[in-house]
């Protein structure tokens, strides 16, 4: 195998973390690029509206359930090599999406697409591996930053190609992207020798493959279906059984797909539990505001705003993720990630609160949403952290993949409910039912709520002073596996 030159590695060396944050980025940007066209896909493709919702829900289905399973496989069989395969997956189904226009090929691409869930926890992992300590902070918080940044990206992208070009014109765009990073990823990214060995759980992947499409299925469609319905109550039965049947199996099994005692350590647990808050305080921004700013003018509130200008008033929160990362991770090495994240959710809160006092002006709306973006990069920088320093350096990428499993779940549910109440308090508007304004700020109360409940679980995780040790050991034990990879080669 050859040996990249004095000059080319330290140059990769340099590019990793760059390289990492792009694909995060394509990530999300991947996820979000399809909203606009949502509203136009029925006429484009010949489906009804509640089949084309599926593309959406496939993604979120298909990532919830890869996330932890290829978390798992790269702790096991090599982090590099799991991220360019789930990059790749995500590049074939957006290429599949742009040749077609029938809408079963469209969903199952959809779903493809969903294994690049995993970028973000698996890259976290290499960050770890690869890192020195006084550089893996920031580099941490830039990565959790990347899926807010590449939502607020992907939307108004889309829409100026929506609008401006053939729909199929967005996926060959994001084709190109996501070979283009599979390709940086493979040449700038060294495959970290730190592996926790074993043989692959599969019977506990397909259990929580089961359980997870069971909840997240009757979560997404219950509004649709009735929640009083005979199948989303057959299907959260189900869910309780199997996921009763898993966690038994895990606790039995000698190398378990998730390490269930690990996960119910304060440490662990706790941080999971505010991961799953925060991903539904978070999420309520993003679809409520899109909402609010595009209604009808004779509502007495709505702006009737385009999708770009839309997408374009999320913008500035994205641009503040990115400048917010490093002070994430300043907040961090000075206090603690535990204060970090209680700050952000405490920032969530505020920014909810902005929206309630306001949500008639632009400019208020903006500030709103921009606020709650900074909380949420707080929050989700300091998440990983937690995560890295309460486990073994073997099993980071898998815990971190059930830390975005977390958030994952926690917007399923926060479009649910954002949904049940704008649905409860609606009224007829040229003969359609539009969401009122106090529906929108019962949906920020709820949201703002939930955020000081992320900030209380914060602030019960137990202290960071044990588990900084622990990381350092970790890093040390990281830095010499890799000598010995080194001497044997």
């Amino acid at each position: 195998m050859d040996q990249p030159g004095p000059i080319a590695r330290p140059l990769r060396d340099r590019l990793t973390i760059p390289v990492l944050a792009s694909g995060g980025i394509l990530m999300a940007v991947m996820q979000t690029v399809v909203v606009p066209l949502l509203p136009d896909l029925p006429r484009l493709t010949g489906a009804s509206a509640s089949t084309v919702s599926w593309m959406v829900t496939a993604t979120l289905l298909a990532g919830a359930v890869l996330t932890p399973v290829l978390g798992r496989a790269g702790d096991m069989y090599g982090k590099r090599r799991v991220l360019t395969a789930s990059l790749a997956l995500m590049t074939v189904g957006s290429v599949m999406c742009a040749l077609s226009s029938d809408i079963g090929v469209l969903i199952a691409a959809r779903a493809l697409q969903g294994a690049a869930a995993s970028v973000v926890p698996l890259s976290i992992s290499i960050l770890r591996d690869e890192l020195p300590p006084e550089r893996r902070g920031s580099a941490v918080a830039l990565m959790s930053s990347t899926v807010g940044i590449g939502a607020a990206l992907g939307l108004p992208l889309a829409a100026l190609v929506v609008q401006y070009a053939d729909w199929h014109t967005m996926f060959w765009l994001t084709s190109a992207l996501g070979a283009l990073g599979v390709t940086a990823v493979w040449w700038a990214v060294k495959e970290s020798p730190v592996r926790e060995p074993g043989r692959f759980d599969v019977l506990g992947a397909l259990g929580l493959a089961a359980g997870l499409v069971s909840l997240l299925l009757g979560v997404s469609q219950g509004g649709q279906w009735g929640w009083a319905s005979p199948r989303i109550i057959g299907l959260f039965a189900a869910t309780v059984v199997v996921l009763a049947l898993w966690w038994w199996q895990q606790l039995r099994t000698e190398r378990p797909l998730v390490d269930l005692r690990l996960v119910t350590r304060p440490r662990v647990g706790l941080s999971h539990v505010a991961a799953l808050l925060t991903g539904f305080a978070f999420y309520a921004n993003s679809l409520v505001t899109a909402q609010l700013v595009q209604a009808p003018k004779a509502t007495g509130y709505g702006l009737q705003l385009s999708i770009v200008a839309t997408g374009l008033c999320l913008l500035p929160g994205g641009v503040t993720m990115l400048l917010f990362s490093p002070v994430s991770a300043r907040i961090s090495a000075a206090r603690g990630p535990r204060i970090t994240l209680a700050l952000g959710a405490a920032v969530i809160a505020c920014g909810y609160a902005v929206r309630i006092a306001d949500s008639r002006d632009l400019w208020m709306i903006i500030l709103g949403a921009t606020v709650v973006a900074t909380g949420t990069t707080l929050a989700y920088s300091a998440l990983p952290t937690l995560i890295l320093r309460a486990v073994p350096a073997g099993q980071t990428a898998s815990a971190n993949g059930v830390n975005v499993l977390m958030r994952t779940i926690g917007q399923a549910v926060s479009s649910a409910a954002v949904a049940a109440v704008l649905v409860h308090h609606s009224s007829p508007l040229g003969g359609i039912s539009v969401p009122t304004l106090h529906g929108y700020l019962l949906a920020f109360a709820m949201a703002g709520a939930v955020a000081l409940a992320a900030c209380a679980a914060a602030l019960t995780i137990p202290g960071d002073e044990p588990a900084a040790d622990s990381t350092r050991t970790d890093a040390g034990e990281a830095r010499g596996t890799r000598d010995e990879a080194m001497e044997e080669a």
